[in-house]
């Protein structure tokens, strides 16, 4: 299959095959070749894309989110002060309206999840270490933090770790908790949720510790339910564990490297990003900047079993994504301004590249809206 490319600058003929999903990429605006979020026709039995330009101008857009309803997208704006933005969706056009903008009652929103009623939305910032609850009113657009819990303390390396850091939130599948991985404080924590009161309270315990020094950054649950993975930016590693779905507990059941077996290099330089578990629930994927790979491992009972380590086609792959189909993996190389797809084999969980490649600048977030 031969490269797909593309610039963004406007909207672009529709190609000759069809489309069953919208497709939004959140970016860094610091970036000259990207103006906020971005907007394509993905098609989940070709792997192929149909670019329809940007679908709204906001500055450092890095994640968004969409609501269950289809109707409402939310993004974080990662500025000094820190603020979500919620919008409303065009389904035939796919841009986006500005219903409103809220402070995120931190600095450095990261990563944001709508709950599964679909009446909050979840931030946490990175900058100032705290987790907020943000109700959403009946026209998508969101109320004032109803619910904030600041982080603290610190852990091991002092230079990144003087501080709390909170780098991702999401919710367990019976939406009665809230998991968010702590950089700063090698601590995945875990918080009581109660979607009626839009509030998030300690759970007790109240976190799982990682090894010091590990810098938890991502989390992703079994399509099961019953095990749960983070992955540790600076240590580069995967922690498995088991859930307790009752007691809101996490138990480590395994540590594993991101980087092949032989590595032998300094890992000066080089950090993890995203964690995502397979649909089938047999497959788990990390990335790997600096060694810009994408880590493959099967899943055995609670634990993982390395595969492989794929080339991005690029740069700093800072998040990838698995698209609905299950068919395909795209990673998001931001520094290198574009995206890779990658056919994923169902027996196996490796990773072939398509040939399909498309430009965006500093891409960071791909999130999928059925049309």
């Amino acid at each position: 299959m031969t490269a797909l490319r593309f610039t963004l600058a406007g909207l672009v003929a529709p190609l000759a095959f069809g489309a069953n999903y919208l497709m939004y990429v959140g970016t860094y605006t610091n970036n000259a070749k990207s103006k906020g979020i971005y907007a394509f026709k993905f098609d989940t039995a070709t792997g192929q894309a149909t670019p329809m330009g940007v679908a709204a101008e906001i500055a450092n857009p890095s994640f968004v989110t969409i609501h269950q309803n289809r109707k409402y997208l939310y993004a974080v704006g990662e500025g000094q002060g820190g603020s979500v933005t919620a919008f409303s969706i065009d389904p035939a056009s796919a841009k986006l309206t500005k219903l409103n903008t809220v402070s995120s009652k931190g600095g450095g929103p990261c990563h944001l999840n709508v709950d599964k009623t679909g009446k909050n939305l979840l931030v946490v910032n990175y900058n100032t270490g705290s987790s907020a609850v943000f109700p959403i009113n009946a026209d998508g657009s969101l109320k004032e933090a109803s619910s904030v819990q600041q982080h603290k303390g610190s852990s091991a390396d002092k230079g990144r770790q003087g501080g709390p850091h909170a780098h991702s939130v999401n919710m367990s599948p019976d939406n009665r908790f809230a998991i968010v991985a702590d950089l700063g404080l090698d601590e995945v924590k875990v918080y009581k949720f109660d979607a009626n009161a839009g509030t998030i309270t300690p759970n007790e315990p109240p976190f799982a510790k990682v090894a010091a020094g590990s810098g938890p950054r991502h989390f992703a649950f079994h399509p099961k339910g019953k095990n749960a993975y983070v992955i540790n930016e600076m240590a580069m590693t995967v922690t498995a564990f088991k859930w307790d779905a009752k007691k809101g507990v996490l138990t480590e059941t395994q540590t594993i490297s991101t980087l092949p077996p032989d590595f032998k290099d300094s890992r000066k330089g080089l950090s993890t990003a995203e964690v995502v578990a397979h649909p089938s629930g047999k497959f788990v994927y990390g990335s790997n900047r600096g060694h810009d790979t994408i880590a493959v491992y099967q899943v055995k009972g609670d634990k993982l079993v390395y595969v492989e380590n794929v080339a991005t086609q690029g740069k700093t792959p800072r998040n990838f994504v698995v698209d609905p189909s299950g068919q395909f993996l795209l990673a998001e190389n931001s520094g290198t301004d574009n995206v890779v797809v990658f056919k994923i084999d169902q027996k196996t969980g490796k990773l072939t590249p398509t040939g399909t490649k498309f430009d965006v600048g500093s891409p960071v977030c791909i999130r999928f809206l059925p049309i």
